[in-house]
């Protein structure tokens, strides 16, 4: 099965907030979640405040999910993507999910 890694929004009008979830990517808009990886909160003030499980993410990045433009700009923030691109499995991680606040430019 192939799958991505999007974000999907939430919140009312003017404050949302995104979770990055892992799905099928033939049924992108209104296909079942098959898991949650983490949480983005971009009108969190002073900055936008992200919460990763950096295990999960490296374990669908290592299966092979695609992330789409954004969830990839929210992961390398994070440290993700710099993680998988040094190679490192899930093994390595520990489980506690990562929250860090995001660098606005």
């Amino acid at each position: 099965m192939a799958t991505v890694i999007r974000l999907q929004r939430g919140g009312r009008t003017h404050t949302p907030y995104y979770r990055l979830v892992v799905m099928d990517s033939r049924d992108r808009t209104r296909g079942r979640v098959i898991d949650q990886i983490g949480v983005y909160h971009p009108c969190a003030r002073p900055q936008a405040l992200a919460e990763i499980d950096m295990k999960k993410a490296l374990k669908w990045l290592c299966e092979g999910a695609k992330p789409s433009d954004t969830a990839r700009t929210v992961l390398s923030t994070h440290g993700v993507m710099a993680a998988f691109a040094a190679g490192k499995k899930p093994e390595d991680i520990q489980a506690a999910p990562v929250a860090a606040e995001a660098a606005t430019s």
